[in-house]
């Protein structure tokens, strides 16, 4: 798979999310930044991703996956553009 496969898969698969996808063959490291996450533990937010890639990853299409996941708020926080006092 490419990782441009891997982002059209969870873009179909997980509703108002935004995801940056890197790696190849089997390997992919994804982030996904969304207002879906806000609220759950971080083994519900990667539950929430391993879904989405389940059949991939139930196929041996996709065999590692590294997974980031944060809210937009999260990311505003960690941006090096974000104001810092």
């Amino acid at each position: 798979m490419q990782p441009d496969e891997v982002k059209r898969l969870l873009e179909a698969r997980v509703e108002s999310c935004e995801f940056q996808v890197q790696g190849e063959g089997c390997n992919f490291q994804v982030t996904a930044i969304g207002d879906v996450f806000e609220g759950l533990t971080p083994v519900k937010r990667q539950q929430l991703i391993y879904a989405a890639l389940s059949e991939e990853i139930a196929s041996g299409a996709l065999h590692a996956i590294s997974i980031r996941t944060m809210t937009p708020a999260q990311r505003a926080e960690t941006s090096p553009d974000s104001d810092r006092a």
